[in-house]
C-alpha cells in the first residue's frame, strides 16, 4: 500500500497528514517530508496519523530521528492519533512517553 502525505504550513508549525501504511517501503517518503519541514524552519511538527492503518519499526525510527532533528532546534513533534492499533504500538514500544499524542489537530495545536 502507498503512503500519501499532505503538508500544510502556518508560520513555524507544519502539519503532515498521513494516509496509508508507514513501513520499510514508505518510511523514506515520510523522512523526506519531515526533514524538509524541519529544515524549512518548522519547530512544531504535527503528524496526523489518523489515516494510518499500519506502522512498523522503520516508520517509528523515522519519527524518532525526526524528533531528534527538531529538538536540536528546540522544537517538537506532536502526534495526532485515535486508532487503537497504532496507539498500542506506541504504548508497547514506550514511545507514548516520548511523543505527545493527541486525539485531534485542534488539541495538538492548542497544547
Amino acid at each position: 500500500m502507498e503512503l500519501e502525505i499532505t503538508a500544510v504550513r502556518e508560520d513555524h508549525t507544519c502539519r503532515l497528514t498521513l494516509v496509508g501504511e508507514v513501513d520499510v517501503y514508505t518510511s523514506p517518503k515520510l523522512k523526506e517530508h519531515l526533514v524538509d519541514a524541519i529544515d524549512d524552519g518548522c519547530i512544531t511538527v504535527l503528524v496526523d496519523m489518523d489515516g494510518v492503518g499500519f506502522i512498523d519499526s522503520s516508520g517509528l525510527g523515522v519519527l524518532v530521528s525526526g524528533l531528534r532533528r527538531v529538538k536540536e532546534r528546540s522544537g517538537t513533534i506532536r502526534l495526532i492519533c485515535t486508532k487503537e492499533n497504532i496507539l498500542k504500538i506506541f504504548r508497547i514500544t514506550g514511545l507514548d512517553k516520548v511523543f505527545p499524542i493527541f486525539s485531534s489537530v485542534e488539541e495538538a495545536s492548542d497544547f
